[in-house]
């Protein structure tokens, strides 16, 4: 129908009649003379009609916001003057000779354009939503996003393998969603939190190298980072070390920012280990744009008759650190209270500063509430283990060690963002060394920081038995400007190291076999090294537009409640359905769509 997208016209098409097919984004009448800007994911293209062709222009006098339309006319130049520079065909118009209207449209519940739209009336006409250049953007670099990390592990000999969707439940990290059998009454299929069981069964199959891009299901709160159901770009590679890992989908990064972004990322990436980016910054995705971190002080508190600092830094889960924040003495006692009310989301109780008015006098030049309760000695090596100098001001963190690690981390990179500490350009790091585990208090027991599926640091296998929270794993994160974008971690590719690392989160032979029986099988039958990593392709494609929220790049998203607005999914299902499922209700649903509304 058409001959060209309204969005690539230009002035290489002056005199030539073409057809453009799209939507009526506006419609303007200026007395005589109507203008129809036309859209389609290509773009807008500025189309005239005048009176001197009356058929046309009794047409153009009906088109409404959103009307479908056909329209054939001469591209020529725009009069002087009225040449949009912002947009690729805005030195062209089009003079309509035919305007066919092929579907006409309701008043559409949004303008477009409206950049104040509420989330709700965004999703519950995705479709319409969608239909926004913003939107369309995001929608062509997510296919671009994939199409280059394709096209990346074609060439280096990865081939794609789909793996089930309908799967055993092992409940492991997050809750599986479950999937009623109708053939198998009373038992249930899972979907897949991820391919992690059928990756590694491919690299005993003997593939070498796999990746599919695939959804991945968890049914966990969520927030704006987080989907129920979510696409993961899924790598696994056989005989390759942990370093060639990261190398590989080092490259395959720096390849995808070049080719989409135009953006030279570093080469090498920085490294971390997990101890360092805990103790520096709180966060094992730290966000390296901002250039402030934490100073140690437990042991300094130690000995204080402060017990706010001096309980948690003796606690053997405790710590008590410094952020300083250069030239923070400038803060009104408003936006420390605005901070201390912040870190409190984080479950600090309170958040203690002090301000290094004249470092020069001592406690004397020292402004704060608790300077009192603070020895000389320990005021001395705050001031300079933090490097602090006159107007700068510090806030402390002092509580379990998870508490100040969330706390101040939150507060570092909010207060980086917003009084300039943050570098605008992409940051990307790797974080290695991860500990196998980590203690799960509720629980008594250890359990694994990744899966239980991750392969010890050489020399760390001795650990799993007499020390486990000593043990270091081979597993390594790629982190982006604070969010973690891709990890992944060499694999345990011997049974009996398998067996140990289940001895170690006390999973019984018996449970083990339960639940993981058939990989532990195929690990008894010549079972290659092999490692891999997975993408969050949602997050990255987030991060490259700049969106606030993955909702923004994926089409059909849920909200934070887990529910389509846009389908009213879930739903209830009629007892037939249930029936047939072997599934009885135990009280009624209740089934108005607006209880699944934000």
């Amino acid at each position: 129908m058409r001959t060209h997208y309204c969005g690539e016209l230009n002035r290489n098409h002056l005199g030539q009649t073409i057809t453009l097919c799209g939507w009526a984004h506006r419609r303007r009448d200026h007395g005589g003379v109507i203008f129809i800007d036309l859209r389609d994911r290509a773009g807008t293209a500025q189309v005239v009609s005048d009176p001197d062709r009356a058929e046309t222009f009794a047409n153009a006098e009906k088109i409404r916001n959103e009307f479908v339309l056909k329209i054939t006319g001469v591209v020529r130049d725009r009069p002087e003057g009225t040449v949009n520079p912002n947009l690729p065909s805005g030195e062209v118009e089009v003079l309509a000779h035919a305007i066919e209207i092929l579907n006409p449209s309701i008043t559409p519940p949004f303008q477009l354009d409206d950049e104040n739209l509420s989330e709700n009336v965004r999703l519950e006409h995705r479709y319409l939503d969608l239909r926004r250049p913003a939107m369309q953007a995001n929608m062509m670099l997510r296919y671009r996003v994939s199409k280059t990390l394709r096209d990346f592990l074609d060439r280096h000999g990865f081939i794609e393998v789909e793996t089930p969707m309908l799967t055993r439940s092992t409940p492991e990290g997050a809750r599986d969603y479950l999937v009623p059998s109708r053939v198998h009454p009373g038992e249930f299929y899972a979907l897949p939190q991820s391919p992690q069981l059928f990756k590694q069964l491919l690299m005993v199959a003997g593939f070498d190298r796999y990746f599919q891009i695939t959804k991945c299901f968890r049914d966990e709160d969520l927030r704006a980072d987080r989907q129920p159901e979510f696409t993961q770009v899924d790598i696994e590679t056989s005989f390759m070390e942990e370093d060639q890992i990261i190398a590989l989908m080092e490259e395959m990064i720096r390849d995808l920012f070049k080719k989409t972004q135009n953006v030279d990322l570093p080469n090498p990436f920085p490294r971390m280990t997990w101890a360092d980016a805990m103790a520096k910054y709180g966060s094992d995705k730290p966000d390296m744009r901002v250039a402030l971190e934490f100073t140690e002080l437990t042991d300094v508190m130690k000995e204080v008759d402060f017990k706010v600092f001096s309980g948690p830094a003796n606690s053997p889960d405790g710590r008590v650190a410094g952020l300083l924040i250069p030239k923070g003495g400038e803060l009104t006692r408003g936006e420390i209270d605005a901070y201390t009310q912040f870190v409190g989301i984080y479950g600090a109780k309170g958040l203690a500063w002090i301000k290094c008015n004249d470092i020069a006098k001592g406690r004397e030049g020292l402004q704060s509430p608790i300077v009192k309760n603070l020895s000389d000695a320990a005021l001395k090596a705050i001031i300079e283990r933090s490097g602090a100098t006159d107007g700068d001001l510090i806030f402390f963190g002092a509580d379990k060690a998870k508490v100040v690690n969330d706390a101040l981390g939150a507060l570092r990179v909010k207060i980086g963002h917003e009084k300039g500490f943050a570098a605008k350009e992409w940051k990307p790091l790797w974080v290695v060394d991860f500990p196998m585990f980590e203690y799960d208090d509720e629980a008594g027991r250890w359990v694994a920081l990744h899966h239980p599926f991750t392969a010890p640091k050489d020399g760390h296998e001795e650990f799993l038995a007499s020390n486990p929270g000593k043990a270091l794993s081979k597993a390594y994160d790629m982190v982006l400007n604070g969010w973690e974008v891709g990890g992944g971690s060499v694999r345990i590719h011997r049974q009996e190291v398998q067996a140990k690392v289940f001895q170690a989160l006390g999973i019984s032979d018996e449970e083990a076999q339960n639940k993981f029986g058939f990989l532990l099988e195929a690990l008894q039958y010549g079972a290659p090294p092999h490692g891999g990593l997975a993408f969050g392709l949602d997050r990255l494609v987030t991060l490259m537009t700049g969106a606030e929220s993955i909702r923004d790049v994926i089409a059909f998203p849920k909200t934070q409640r887990a529910a389509c607005l846009l389908t009213h999914a879930p739903n209830a299902v009629d007892e037939k359905q249930l029936r047939e499922l072997h599934i009885r209700l135990r009280q009624q649903v209740q089934t108005s769509v607006e209880v699944s509304k934000d």
